[in-house]
């Protein structure tokens, strides 16, 4: 096992280096530039998601992580603790909306009762913020504080500039950024403005017949200004027809535009294509790739530099060549995690609790995208805490890979909590940490009912990772045994 050196550790993956100066004065803006309130309905009586098919429990554990997502973002752009603490008390509200964000892009999910991972809760949430933050700038705290109505205090810019100099406050330098700059405005313009036959744009015209809906293609040309500029036969539909050819489904589309706008404005002949073939020679498989770049097209936007960092800390920590393909095919984002600052600190700390990080890497590179302080060592303190050692942790995680990536309040706990009134001895989760990954509501507490109403004894992994067919069997079988 190579040694690793480096100690630094991130709270989450880069943010807008912006900073937050906090003004001393609050500007109104027109609501009609509130761009949030079209963002903020999503969820309603319209067939969309309903905050009530959540059980009540894992909704308070999810709020509490998007509290510390909104909590670590706002420290990470300058707030003091007690500035980011005294703003979350006030956003209730918009923790309430970050939630709902979350069922929202996650929907199929929940109503087979998949729950979601403290990284894919952060995944979900910090692009998010990072274009609130892009929109609004300095007033972001107003914004969320506020929610769901505009930031409006009685200092309106007109009584800011007729009043006395002497009397006017101290109005910060970033003032502009209370209403979107001039470029996102021409850029929004051009693609919801029609010509002089009522039509709206050709590149607009093909991107909603691709199934993008113009409120979204204004949401990445907000992210984005630039994508309103590509034209549609030198730049947009190229990419598409290309990532049609790759196997791409045509709905499929709209999504990967969606997360990485970019793409359209790259030569496919100078970066795409040459990108690519310098992944297949990574090993990333050739025959998978409307999948990764479905999964993660940002990839074929990373330097060749930025990508071969990556490759070589996999091979410098003991995986095969095939394998670093596989990791590379299976989880594609693994590029975006800062060598230095997430895969080295990770690999760490996880050998030192004696995990081999090479085969959890293989296993669960999605865990080397976590906070050390914020993530692993709570998951690793509250097993010592139950009275597992160290060893016994490591074989945990070992055999589940996935374990450190579940939320403690919402999985760890609850579960916890519910496996001490089933009767099995604690080795049992040694054994099977897996029983971490199975929904309580759908099937641990079902199953662990229907055993206990048959008075059947199973393995805590027959309990739960047998099918409904096999389970049935087993358990009508110990019935009929017993009788």
């Amino acid at each position: 096992m190579h040694a690793f050196t480096a100690t630094r550790s991130s709270d989450l993956l880069s943010l807008s280096g912006a900073t937050f100066s906090i003004p001393r004065v609050h500007l109104s803006f027109p609501k009609k530039l509130f761009f949030c309130q079209a963002k903020f309905a999503e969820s309603g009586n319209d067939g969309s998601f309903s905050l009530r098919v959540v059980p009540p429990n894992l909704l308070a554990a999810e709020k509490e992580e998007a509290r510390a997502v909104l909590t670590l973002f706002l420290k990470k752009q300058g707030l003091r603790n007690a500035v980011a603490a005294r703003t979350i008390n006030k956003s209730e509200h918009f923790i309430d909306h970050l939630v709902s964000r979350l069922h929202s892009i996650h929907k199929s999910w929940y109503l087979v009762g998949r729950e979601l991972t403290t990284l894919e809760i952060r995944d979900a949430l910090i692009p998010y913020l990072e274009t609130l933050l892009e929109e609004f700038g300095d007033i972001l705290v107003d914004v969320v504080e506020t929610f769901p109505d505009p930031p409006v205090k009685e200092t309106s810019i007109e009584k800011v500039a007729n009043a006395p100099v002497e009397e006017r406050p101290i109005v910060p330098v970033s003032a502009p950024n209370t209403t979107l700059n001039s470029k996102k405005i021409k850029a929004l313009d051009r693609v919801s403005k029609a010509g002089p036959a009522g039509q709206l744009p050709p590149h607009i015209i093909y991107l909603m017949e691709l199934g993008m809906e113009l409120e979204l293609i204004k949401e990445v040309t907000r992210k984005f200004p630039a994508f309103a500029y590509y034209s549609l036969e030198g730049k947009i539909k190229p990419v598409v027809e290309f990532l049609l050819d790759l196997g791409v489904q045509k709905s499929e589309i709209s999504t990967i535009l969606t997360k990485r706008p970019q793409l359209c404005g790259i030569s496919l002949s100078e970066n795409l294509i040459p990108t690519m073939t310098f992944l297949e020679n990574l090993g990333v498989d050739k025959k998978q790739w409307a999948t990764v770049i479905y999964r993660f097209p940002a990839l074929l936007t990373y330097s060749r530099q930025k990508l071969k960092a990556t490759v070589d800390f996999l091979y410098e920590v003991g995986l095969a060549a095939d394998n670093v393909g596989k990791i590379l095919t299976r989880c594609p984002n693994i590029v975006s995690y800062s060598v230095e600052d997430n895969l080295r600190p990770t690999a760490e700390y996880f050998d030192s609790i004696g995990v081999d990080v090479a085969a959890l890497l293989y296993r669960s590179p999605q865990t080397f995208g976590l906070s050390i302080e914020a993530n692993l060592k709570p998951v690793t303190q509250f097993f010592l805490e139950k009275g597992y050692d160290i060893g016994n942790v490591a074989n945990m995680v070992s055999r589940y890979g996935s374990l450190y990536t579940f939320s403690l309040s919402g999985n760890l706990v609850p579960k916890w909590e519910f496996f001490q009134t089933m009767g099995y001895p604690k080795s049992e989760l040694v054994k099977f940490p897996q029983y971490f990954g199975y929904s309580l509501e759908k099937r641990i507490k079902p199953r662990h009912a229907i055993l206990r109403e048959s008075g059947v004894r199973l393995l805590l992994n027959q309990v739960l990772s047998l099918s409904d067919g096999e389970f049935d069997k087993i358990n009508e079988g110990n019935i009929s045994h017993s009788l």
